[in-house]
């Protein structure tokens, strides 16, 4: 049945699901079409919101850059590579394949939700070299699959806002510490039936040997060494930039920095550490500064759907906030919900939003003052609440190609190769959130 179901969206998403930037051209139509129709504002007001918040994510996309590059770069180096290869090699079956990238997927964004999406990439590609008929697409789309557990692990963006000093909510509903969201019964229940379920639904999406993609040989070719061997004729600028002591001096600063800054702010694991830890190991495992450099400036290349794809988001996000359209739809959901229902309704405004504001933080921001009020206004679970929003973001990541384009251009495929596997992941993950929220 699953795999009925797998080969069913699959089709379905080849012929109607166009490519991320026209995906994200066309949300940008619907989303000020809507506002025009549901909000008091002009279109002339509409565009304005638009234009203005086009930037907004210029900093988010530099981080996201250079988690693709800096983790890219590691992967292509000598100790990164070999260890890999070790792992990979636990598989020895194409089912073995896909679920060993499943559990190394969820587990890695239960951790970090940065690490796991560079890593699992990563490491799809490494069981693809490794065992030989397995269906590539399924390997990738389980890799991305592993980032459903993200906002119940230790990086999820609302539980540690909302836990944080000065954010948006502290002022309505006070904080909402952790231990009444991340270290909870129901949170453990769904994020530790997701590390359960992906491997085993994975497995049983595989789609018949007739109907296997391989891999294409030329996208997992080994990329070569980067080091250069200097001559005895090399010049002092040559012997600099080929210089070990000098990548070893970057990566002793960064790890200076991270000692000092745990020990004085506490151990805080965010897209900003994870990107100097990376470029830190990256430039020591590739022993050269230029050889990092080298070896950057090829993973460069998979950067160019985020730079001009998460501005039209940016635009997107301003103009659900500024218009108030984001306020109205989560308000259809919470007027027809009591304390029984609210955390269902919350996770599913959420998940409907998330298609026009894929981002944790952003929907903090914009669902926030509207359902933490409404929930404690009925004496819902404050914690609850604030989870609801962001599994409801989490869960449609699975039909939203935002998240996906660092992992696709590491892997070297398109969304339409992945997405149908990741809608009947969305489909069979929905039950475990909602038994979460409704069993604890």
């Amino acid at each position: 049945m699953v795999q009925g179901i797998a080969r069913f969206f699959t089709q379905v998403v080849h012929r109607f699901l166009p490519d991320p930037l026209i995906f994200a051209i066309l949300l940008t139509l619907v989303t000020i079409g809507l506002a025009l129709g549901l909000t008091p504002h002009s279109p002339s007001d509409l565009v304005l919101m638009w234009g203005s918040g086009f930037w907004n994510l210029l900093a988010f996309s530099m981080q996201m850059a250079m988690i693709l590059v800096t983790g890219h770069a590691l992967a292509s180096s000598g100790p990164v590579k070999r260890g890999l290869a070790a792992l990979a090699g636990a598989a020895r079956t194409p089912g073995q394949a896909v679920m060993l990238v499943a559990l190394l997927a969820a587990i890695a964004c239960a951790i970090n939700w940065g690490f796991g999406l560079v890593l699992g990439a990563m490491f799809a590609r490494e069981v693809a070299r490794r065992v030989k008929g397995t269906d590539y697409r399924l390997l990738v789309a389980a890799a991305y699959m592993g980032f459903l557990t993200w906002h119940g692990g230790l990086s999820g963006s609302v539980p540690l806002v909302a836990a944080t000093k000065g954010n948006p909510m502290e002022k309505v509903i006070g904080l909402i510490p952790v231990s009444q969201t991340i270290f909870t019964g129901y949170n453990a229940f769904i994020t530790i039936g997701l590390i359960v379920m992906l491997p085993i639904l994975t497995r049983l999406m595989m789609p018949r040997p007739d109907e296997v993609v391989s891999v294409d040989p030329a996208l997992l070719v080994d990329e070569p060494n980067e080091e250069r061997k200097l001559g005895p004729d090399a010049t002092f600028a040559e012997r600099i930039e080929e210089s070990r002591i000098l990548s070893i001096v970057v990566a002793l600063l960064i790890a200076g920095y991270l000692s000092v800054r745990f020990s004085t702010k506490g151990f805080s694991l965010d897209i900003d550490t994870v990107n100097i830890v990376f470029l830190g190991v990256g430039i020591l495992l590739h022993k050269t500064p230029m050889g990092y450099a080298r070896a950057v400036g090829k993973a460069a290349r998979g950067t160019a759907g985020i730079m001009i794809q998460f501005p039209f988001y940016a635009g997107i996000q301003a103009t659900m906030d500024h218009s108030g359209l984001a306020g109205i739809i989560t308000n259809w959901f919470i007027d027809i919900s009591n304390v029984h229902t609210f955390p269902l309704l919350a996770f599913l405004s959420s998940a409907v939003i998330n298609f026009a504001v894929p981002s944790g933080g952003g929907h903090w921001v914009v669902q926030g003052p509207f359902v933490m009020p409404a929930a404690k206004a009925l004496g819902a679970d404050l914690g609850k609440s604030a989870m609801a929003i962001a599994y409801g973001e989490a869960w449609t990541n699975m039909a939203q190609p935002f998240w996906a384009l660092p992992a696709l251009a590491i892997a070297g495929l398109g969304v339409r190769d992945i997405m149908g596997y990741c809608v009947t992941a969305l489909l069979f993950s929905g039950a475990i959130f909602v038994a979460g929220m409704y069993l604890f």
